[in-house]
This record gives structure tokens, sequence and C-alpha cells, in this order.
């Protein structure tokens, strides 16, 4: 199997960032894309998939656009407990000339296949494994009190905040606990899983103007509201 390497991905993808990646895909001949990393690799990977097969710009895909037709297939691999974003059918793009964070909604950004393995979480930094994981919980508590909450995700919902509540600090406070890991791990996959089929509410709703005027992490613009 032959793979290259795209790792000019950075925290909170622009317009611009991804473009380098749009441009090594057309170049190439690429049956997948394998996205490995936090959530804005992934975001930066679903961007890519769409923008390289089906062209455009990313202001064409932002909501109430729907994508519905697949982009390259994506192969999601978290590092982070973590955004959801690799069972999720959103992606998070930056128009830094405007300063506006771009919603971009659609069964087409929905990766391929996830694999979750919360060993790839045991590095994860201090900083990164609170924004993080404040970010989940943030998923399960607004899927949960969400108008559009059902059964279905309401039981991903509380399941994931049983999962993340009791063990963020933990992990927080000794990043080798290899059980809390696991737990805050399955818990944030299942809180993609409830927003996805729920959508979140005001607190990221609130949340990504800061991180596009401000360029302040995702989960700690939520933890502050």
């Amino acid at each position: 199997i032959v793979a290259e390497v795209f790792e000019d991905t950075i925290p909170e993808p622009t317009v611009e960032s991804i473009q380098a990646g749009v441009k090594r895909v057309k170049e190439g001949n690429y049956d997948s894309i394998i996205a490995l990393g936090g959530g804005s690799s992934i975001d930066s990977a679903k961007a890519i998939s769409i923008l390289g097969k089906f062209g455009g710009i990313m202001r064409d895909y932002k909501f109430p656009h729907i994508a519905e037709e697949m982009g390259i297939p994506i192969i999601a691999i978290p590092t982070t407990a973590g955004t959801g974003s690799e069972v999720t059918k959103f992606t998070i793009i930056s128009d830094e000339t405007t300063d506006e964070k771009m919603l971009c909604v659609g069964r087409g950004f929905m990766p391929t296949i996830a694999i979750i393995d919360y060993e790839l979480t045991l590095s994860l930094p201090q900083r990164s494994t609170a924004d993080t994981g404040i970010d989940a919980l943030t998923h399960a508590m607004e899927a949960y009190v969400s108008k559009k909450a059902n059964i279905y995700s309401d039981t991903q919902a509380l399941e994931a905040m049983k999962l993340i509540a009791p063990n963020l600090r933990k992990v927080f406070h000794d990043g080798s606990n290899r059980e809390a890991r696991e737990k805050m791990m399955l818990g944030a996959t299942l809180a993609g899983v409830a927003f996805s089929n729920a959508s979140v509410a005001l607190v990221h709703g609130m949340s990504r103007p800061i991180g596009a005027f401000y360029h302040v992490p995702h989960g700690l613009s939520n933890a502050m509201l």
C-alpha cells in the first residue's frame, strides 16, 4: 500500500490551510484519506475530501447547503477524546478573510470508517486533554437538552456523560490512567453520535464566533461559556 503524508494541517483549520491538501489530492490518484489526529485534522480531511472530489470553494458548502454526495472515503483515527468528528456529519472551517467559522453539514462529510483507540490519547498534554474533554462533555449535554433530541440520541448522550464526567479530572491529573483514558475515548465518540443525531445548542452557537475572532481553542471557549 502506497501512502503519502500531508501534515500541513493547523489547529482550527482555515480555508487557506486546507487548500494545500486539496491541491495534493487533485494532483494525485488517491482512493482514500486517513485522518489521524484531533478534531482539526479530521475536519481538515473532511473538507479536503469534498473539495478534492467535487471542486468549488469551501463557502459553497456552508450551511444551509447540505452535502449529501460522498467525497473521497475517509478513515478517521482520533487522537483526542475529543470532538467526536470521526462519527459526525459536520466540519468547521474558518474563513480567515471574514473571521467566520463556517459550519458545513451533510452525509458527504461523514467518515467511512472510524478507528477508536484510546492508547493514542495516552501522550495527550494536560491542556489539550482538558479542552477536548470539556468539548466532548458539552456535546453530550447539549445533545440531551436539544429540541431535536430523540430516544436514540438521548441513549448515547446519557452514556457519554456517565463515562466522561467522572473521568475527566482523572485523566487531567494522570494522563497514563488507561482505564480512565478508555472511558473518555468511548464517551467522546458516543457524544459525537449523540449530537450528530440531535444537534448542539447555544454553547456551541456562541463558541464559534469566539473561536473565529479571538482564536481560542474550541473546547476552552465551550468551557468558559
